[in-house]
């Protein structure tokens, strides 16, 4: 239990050793709380960004990348980076926009209203995120199966052995599973990261509606 909720358990009671609070003090405790939680947000999210950047400089030079750019897709992956990139920073800014509304808000309508927009927006950005990855993944899945000489060569091998349809099978299966095993950890992630503060800035929307009461 929190500073906010032992200060409220009291809260203008005749017999307690807590200072008595007014309304504008715990609205004034809510608004702190919201707009520092608002603030990790946008910081996290701005960490989140360099982590996989700096991941994408790691792997120049690799065997992964020098098979990447085998297969030759610059015109596919650089227009769907910029595209990325660009939606990104339009949430960096939502996220930066949303803390400065708290920061300043004046009312607990407003920053109820605020609450919600912060919500919603990180919302949109994890579905963001999960769907890029999708699309990325199917995409390079898609010109690696049509540009890569192992894969012709493996796929040649099982049609002349008969077993073209349990090939493309296997691939199909390894493809979901891996897919839905990197999902699952960006899931746990957000929802270790994310899901906590929103669960503690939904907390402070339930305070907000107590005291409109």
């Amino acid at each position: 239990m929190d500073e906010l909720d032992l200060l409220k358990k009291d809260w203008n009671k005749g017999e307690s050793k807590y200072p008595k609070l007014s309304y504008d003090e715990i609205y004034k405790m809510i608004l702190k709380k919201s707009s520092s939680i608002v603030k990790w947000i946008f910081i996290i999210s701005l960490l989140e960004f360099a982590f996989w950047v700096g991941i994408s400089f790691i792997l120049k030079g690799t065997s992964y990348s020098g098979k990447m750019d085998a297969l030759d897709i610059d015109h596919i992956l650089i227009p769907i980076t910029i595209i990325s990139y660009g939606i990104l920073i339009y949430f960096f800014y939502l996220f930066y926009k949303n803390y400065k509304s708290i920061s300043v808000t004046d009312s607990s309508k407003a920053l109820m209203e605020s609450i919600i927009k912060t919500r919603k927006t990180v919302k949109h950005y994890v579905i963001f995120n999960l769907a890029s990855l999708v699309i990325g993944a199917c995409v390079g899945a898609f010109y690696a199966f049509n540009h890569n000489p192992n894969f012709s060569n493996q796929l040649q091998t099982a049609s002349a052995n008969g077993e073209v349809f349990k090939f493309y099978a296997v691939i199909i299966v390894v493809t979901i599973l891996i897919l839905a095993l990197t999902i699952g950890v960006l899931l746990l992630f957000y929802w270790l990261i994310y899901g906590i503060l929103l669960k503690r800035l939904n907390r402070n929307y339930k305070e907000l509606k107590k005291l409109e009461v």
